[in-house]
This record gives C-alpha cells, sequence and structure tokens, in this order.
C-alpha cells in the first residue's frame, strides 16, 4: 500500500519505517501530529538526501486539512497528500538542491527566499516564486592556511609556561607556610623558598608576554 494514514505519528510502526534518514514526527502534521505516508514522496526524498550528502531540514511535510487551513497553505496544497516537502536552504546552496530534486523526481517547486526555504512536490509539473539570488560559491571553503600542532604552538607553550609557573608559584608558598608552621628542622631552607617563589612568578609573566606576542604575530601574519 502506498498511501497510509495515521492519527498520530507515534503510531506509525518502526517495522514499517524504511525511510533512515527521517522519521516520522519530521515528516508529521505540524499543527496535529496526525501522519500520512506517501511512499512515492518518501522514497523520492531520501533518494534527494542521498544525493546531496547532507541533512535535509523539513520545515513542512504532511498537514493536516485543519492545520493547512490555520497555517493559510492553498487549498488544495499537495502537502495534505502528504506529497510536499518545504525544505530549509541553511545548509544547502539553492542552485544545487533544486537540480538534485529535479534528477530524483519532484515535479513541482516553489521558492520562498525569503523565508528560507524551496517546496518540492510530486507534481504536475510547474513553479512559482522569485529563485534565490545566485551566490558566489555554494558555501565558503575554508581557507587552506598553515597549521600550528598544538604542542609545538608558541601561543600554547606560552600559555603553557605561564600556568606551570603560575601554579609552581602558589605551591611554593603553600609549601613555605607549611615548612615555617610544621617543619622546625628545615627552618634555614625558608628564605630560599621565597626566592624560589619570586623565580616561578617571573617565569609566569615570561610565559604571559610570550603567548601575547606570538598571538599578536599570528594575527599579523593571518593566522588564527
Amino acid at each position: 500500500m502506498s498511501t497510509t494514514y495515521y492519527d498520530h505519528w507515534r503510531k506509525a510502526p518502526e517495522g514499517a519505517w524504511r525511510w533512515p534518514n527521517f522519521s516520522p514526527a519530521e515528516i508529521a502534521c505540524r499543527g496535529t501530529g496526525k501522519l500520512l505516508v506517501k511512499e512515492p514522496a518518501l522514497d523520492k526524498l531520501q533518494a534527494l538526501r542521498d544525493r546531496l550528502g547532507k541533512p535535509l531540514i523539513i520545515r513542512s511535510g504532511y498537514r493536516s486539512p485543519e492545520h493547512n487551513r490555520a497555517v493559510g497553505g492553498a487549498t488544495g496544497s499537495k502537502h495534505m497528500d502528504g506529497a510536499a516537502f518545504d525544505i530549509a536552504m541553511a545548509n544547502h546552496d539553492p542552485v544545487a538542491f533544486e537540480a538534485a530534486a529535479r534528477e530524483v523526481g519532484f515535479l513541482g517547486f516553489g521558492f520562498y527566499p525569503r523565508s528560507g526555504f524551496i517546496h518540492v512536490d510530486l507534481g504536475p509539473a510547474r513553479q512559482w516564486g522569485e529563485r534565490f539570488p545566485v551566490r558566489a560559491t555554494a558555501f565558503a571553503e575554508e581557507t587552506p592556511r598553515a597549521r600550528e600542532v598544538l604542542a609545538e604552538s608558541r601561543t600554547m607553550k606560552g600559555g603553557g609556561a605561564a600556568g606551570v609557573a603560575t601554579l609552581g608559584a602558589a605551591g611554593v608558598e603553600v609549601a613555605q607556610q607549611v615548612l615555617a608552621e610544621t617543619q622546625s628542622a628545615v627552618l634555614p631552607l625558608v628564605p630560599y623558598l621565597d626566592t624560589l617563589r619570586w623565580v616561578f612568578i617571573a617565569v609566569a609573566l615570561g610565559g604571559i608576554a610570550v603567548t601575547i606576542y606570538a598571538r599578536l604575530d599570528d594575527w599579523r601574519r593571518g593566522r588564527r
């Protein structure tokens, strides 16, 4: 049977659902939870997902007649037949999306650039709305740049030195207090611990300076 109705998407049996990238909740009516499964439409939707290789965000799938009226849908909307989908273009190039949708067999197209989605349905063949503006590139590719291994990054090294030195200074201060209060046998070492603490503080300040310089230099060279 190519069309099956459920009065709520939760009643759709898992064993009968064969579209791995979509769930009954995604296809069901947003206003009532009702679900009309039209297998040819879902087959094309899955084929489109496979062809594009990235998620399809369904804005609207099946609409019950009452919900279609509530949202101002067309009287004969294909959404009420379970044969139409509104799909967000947030993660797609509209031109590539339209081409792929036509290739898998969708015939009806509605373009809604202001709302950010394209309507596709099983037909008849037609289209409406103004197409999305053509983008210079489908999606901006990451600019190739030299990458620093974190362990070798000057910024990481400087920050690490500052962190270690700061912890060392704090540890020395604690040790100094403990030794001064409880270890009378090693009281002669206390003055040296104070000096060591200042050495750690100096290293910490040096590490911070290196971190700041490295970060500024990286920005100057176009690294981030």
